[in-house]
């Protein structure tokens, strides 16, 4: 069960498939809009009502562009997400019904817990973020700045409690539904904190170390690969990369914007200034470019077009900047909101991105310059290939399906 962007989905059609590889019988339950990431994966859907591009694209939606800051923009997307989650419901609690265990997202996590609690299932937490507090680093969903030993835990707490408090309003009509007796949120969080349950994160060790803080059962396995099955480029797109060198990759992914035009122009004179060829995904942002230099795409596999870059210009959600760094090129991360300053201050510190450029601070001028850096000094590139080799040879998929299949066997074997 996950909800959100195309980031927050595509990494479990991946893992899914890997379970279903294994005999299990398993559905992914989400947004309608993303069945046909699960297309011959073996995974069943469940659609969910909620349409997030609709949502980012009305006027409550485009309010998050007017927040500055990671705690503002967190405020605006509670209170976004405040008013939706309580459609999700009755598709939530469905699909449960016909299961046997629940894998939970971060993003429908208190729902989650809630519907297996009152349906007596078991569950795991899969985030795709580091979402537990640590003192190493402030919370993912703030940015990328530290506050201190004690400030990032206690900002991560914060962070915590933030999203349940998102659910609240739908959490107590579904208590009641499935016959479970009424707690607060903050007493509820404090429940399952008290639990101590196993979490498994969906990410390299090698991209953000686990935190020695953690309790030995928050684990990290590796990343999740979308399911990509044969993936193939269109023949417009094999040509173009055939046309000459190496292009770079523009997209936003999921990501809105507030001047779509101003930001492909800005784009487009960057990459020339910097005598570059482009492949510009629209993506939701809607972004544009012409020229025999340059290509306009829709969503293609990031498995079959980022090895093929020069680099990866992207907004460093955590499913795009996995996939830049699986491919092993270089990074420009362009964060908009929310964990994607986290990302991107992983990708600098890593050594495989010149800097971040946020996009409030994009101009042609300062992504020219950081693309001529990504792309002519080869240290980027070395340590970008050095990286790759790394996160290839992990298998994420299989700390989960242990997990899976004890649980299994211990509910079995209590009978």
């Amino acid at each position: 069960m996950t909800a959100g962007s195309r980031g927050d989905v595509a990494p479990y059609t991946g893992l899914g498939y890997g379970l279903a590889r294994a005999g299990h019988e398993v559905t992914l339950v989400t947004h309608a809009r993303f069945e046909p990431l699960v297309a011959g994966s073996g995974v069943r859907f469940h659609p969910l009502p909620v349409d997030p591009r609709a949502e980012l694209e009305s006027a409550r939606g485009r309010g998050l562009h007017r927040s500055a800051t990671g705690a503002g923009k967190l405020v605006r997307v509670v209170a976004l997400a405040r008013a939706l989650v309580g459609r999700m419901t009755d598709d939530l609690v469905a699909a449960a019904r016909s299961s046997d265990m629940l894998l939970l997202s971060g993003s429908v996590g208190p729902l989650g817990h809630t519907i297996a609690e009152g349906l007596s299932l078991p569950y795991l937490d899969l985030p795709l973020q580091p979402l537990a507090p640590t003192r190493e680093f402030g919370p993912p969903m703030l940015g990328a700045r530290s506050l201190g030993a004690a400030g990032n835990r206690l900002a991560g707490h914060g962070v915590s409690l933030a999203v349940e408090l998102v659910f609240a309003g739908a959490v107590p009509a579904l208590r009641e539904r499935l016959g479970l007796p009424r707690t607060h949120a903050v007493a509820a969080w404090r429940a399952r904190e008290r639990q101590r349950r196993p979490v498994l994160h969906g990410f390299s060790p090698h991209v953000v170390p686990r935190p020695r803080d953690w309790r030995s059962n928050l684990s990290v396995t590796g990343y999740w690969w979308p399911y990509d099955g044969d993936a193939q480029l269109p023949p417009l797109l094999r040509d173009f990369l055939a046309a000459g060198p190496p292009p770079v990759y523009v997209g936003l992914g999921s990501a809105t914007v507030p001047r779509p035009e101003r930001l492909g122009s800005h784009i487009v004179r960057a990459l020339r200034r910097a005598g570059l060829r482009g492949v510009i995904q629209r993506g939701w942002a809607g972004l544009e470019a012409s020229g025999d230099d340059m290509l306009t795409i829709d969503e293609v596999p990031h498995s079959a077009l980022f090895p093929r870059m020069a680099a990866v210009v992207h907004h460093a959600g955590a499913g795009t900047t996995a996939a830049g760094l699986r491919a092993g090129v270089p990074a420009v991360p362009v964060p908009i909101q929310f964990d994607e300053a986290f990302w991107s201050t992983r990708l600098v510190t890593l050594g495989v991105a010149p800097r971040s450029l946020p996009l409030r601070h994009l101009t042609p001028d300062a992504l020219a310059t950081t693309l001529v850096r990504a792309t002519r000094d080869p240290a980027f590139a070395h340590r970008a290939t050095k990286l790759s080799t790394l996160i290839r040879d992990e298998d994420g998929v299989s700390p989960v399906l242990a997990a899976v299949d004890g649980t299994v066997k211990g509910k079995e074997a209590r009978g």
